[in-house]
């Protein structure tokens, strides 16, 4: 079936959505056409909003800068956060689980979603440059800790080795979580109280 134009836009932008193919971007669509113009405008204004946030120059979260000009997110700028204290993360969701816990008082580095051959991509290696850079500039060559926070799945395994053996010369000791959340699962899905363990817990 021919769709309108307007639909075939909606469809081949939403589909690009983590976890949203071609067919549920169609029902999305057609959901927001039967909800109304407001539901629209209000997803609309939603979007819109998304494009003041920035990327954090240190960690590379995202944060909504409050004049303009800020250039690193609270957590980063935080002088009560262990800045010896480093979780290396791959992806958002994976800060806000562990941030959730209360248990960590440190600050966080997203790495971006590792590849499952152990290999790191060219933004995986910017970042890491940028990570040592500011080890060696703002804590004398040596962070205290770092905690590999990767996934403990068999390729969050074989991709903590990889990242282990680049910051070995970066720290004074480096660890990962406990193993609180099971084998094969993710940082992202742990309820608070199992991560929390996993943090206490590291090795």
């Amino acid at each position: 079936m021919n769709l309108p134009d307007p639909i075939k836009n909606f469809i081949h932008y939403f589909s690009k959505l983590p976890s949203i193919g071609p067919r549920q971007a169609t029902r999305l669509s057609f959901y927001l056409i039967n909800s109304g113009k407001s539901e629209i405008d209000g997803i609309k204004k939603s979007l819109e909003e998304l494009e003041k946030m920035s990327v954090c120059e240190k960690c590379f979260f995202v944060f909504l800068p409050k004049n303009g000009s800020e250039k690193i997110c609270e957590i980063c700028a935080s002088d009560k956060r262990d800045h010896g204290l480093i979780a290396v993360i791959e992806k958002e969701t994976d800060l806000i689980s562990l941030e959730n816990t209360n248990k960590f008082n440190g600050v966080y580095f997203i790495i971006g979603n590792l590849q499952k051959n152990g290999t790191l991509g060219m933004e995986q290696k910017t970042r890491l440059s940028k990570l040592k850079n500011t080890i060696e500039t703002e804590l004398d060559g040596k962070a205290n800790e770092i905690i590999l926070a990767i996934n403990p799945t068999t390729y969050g395994d074989f991709n903590a080795a990889v990242l282990a053996k680049e910051l070995k010369s970066h720290a004074k000791k480096i660890t990962r979580l406990g193993r609180g959340i099971p084998t094969g699962g993710e940082i992202e899905f742990a309820d608070e109280e199992t991560l929390g363990n996993a943090i206490e817990r590291r090795i």
